[in-house]
C-alpha cells in the first residue's frame, strides 16, 4: 500500500501493529483522526501517553490499577479469605463484568508453557504461596482458560500449597474446553464462578 504522505504512511505503520488491525483499518483510523479537531487528537495521544507512563500494577493482586493498591484489594467489602487465580487482567475484567463474585484475585501474569519459554519462576506464584502461607486465604478458585497450559499450572500451584489448609476449587466447565475467559459471555461465566467445584474432581475427570 502505497501513500503520498511520509506522515500518514508512518501513523498507518504504527497502528496496524496493534492486535487485530490492518493496514487498511489502521488507515482509515488515520483519516478519521485527520478530520477531527486538533484538541481531540491531542486528548487521545496525551490519554495513550499517560496510560503507558502512569498505569501501575497493584502491589497486592497484580492488576492494573491508578494507584499502588487497586480499587478492588482496597475495598472493604471483598472477601480476602476467597482469592480467585487469573491469568491476565482481562480475566479479572471478564469476571468482575459478571458481578457474581466478591472475593480478591491474584494474577499470574501468564501460565505455564514451555513451548513458549515460560515457566514458573516467570509468573506471580511465589506471591501467591507466601499469600496462602499468611493464612488469611481460606479457598483459592482456579480461573485460568481450560488449555493444557491452564491445567498444567493449576496442577503446579495446586502440589506447591498442598500442604496448607486451604480449600481450592476451580470454575465449573461452563465454560469450553480450550477457550479464554475473556471470551465468554457474562452469565456463563459467573454461573462457572457460581457453580464452582472441587479442584481434586477436576483432576480425577
Amino acid at each position: 500500500m502505497e501513500f503520498s504522505s511520509k506522515l500518514i504512511q508512518n501513523a498507518v505503520n504504527e497502528i496496524s501493529q496493534l492486535p487485530g488491525i490492518g493496514k487498511r483499518t489502521a488507515l482509515r483510523l488515520v483519516l478519521h483522526l485527520l478530520r477531527q479537531p486538533n484538541s481531540q487528537t491531542e486528548e487521545l495521544a496525551k490519554s495513550l501517553v499517560s496510560v503507558k507512563n502512569e498505569i501501575k500494577f497493584c502491589s497486592v493482586c497484580n492488576n492494573i490499577s491508578d494507584n499502588q493498591i487497586c480499587e478492588i484489594c482496597a475495598n472493604p467489602k471483598r472477601d480476602n479469605s476467597i482469592l480467585c487465580i487469573v491469568e491476565d487482567i482481562r480475566d479479572v475484567m471478564a469476571i468482575e463484568s459478571t458481578s457474581s463474585f466478591k472475593g480478591l484475585y491474584h494474577v499470574l501474569g501468564g501460565k505455564i508453557s514451555p513451548m513458549d519459554g515460560i515457566g514458573p519462576d516467570d509468573l506471580n506464584i511465589d506471591s501467591l504461596v507466601e499469600k496462602v502461607k499468611s493464612g488469611e486465604v481460606k479457598e483459592l478458585i482456579f480461573a485460568l482458560s481450560s488449555t493444557m497450559e491452564g491445567d498444567t499450572t493449576n496442577f503446579y500451584i495446586y502440589k506447591l500449597i498442598g500442604q496448607f489448609n486451604v480449600v481450592t476449587s476451580t470454575i465449573a466447565r461452563g465454560v469450553s474446553v480450550g477457550d479464554d475467559l475473556e471470551y465468554a459471555d457474562e452469565i456463563t461465566l459467573g454461573r462457572s464462578i457460581i457453580n464452582r467445584i472441587p479442584f481434586e474432581n477436576s483432576i480425577k475427570n
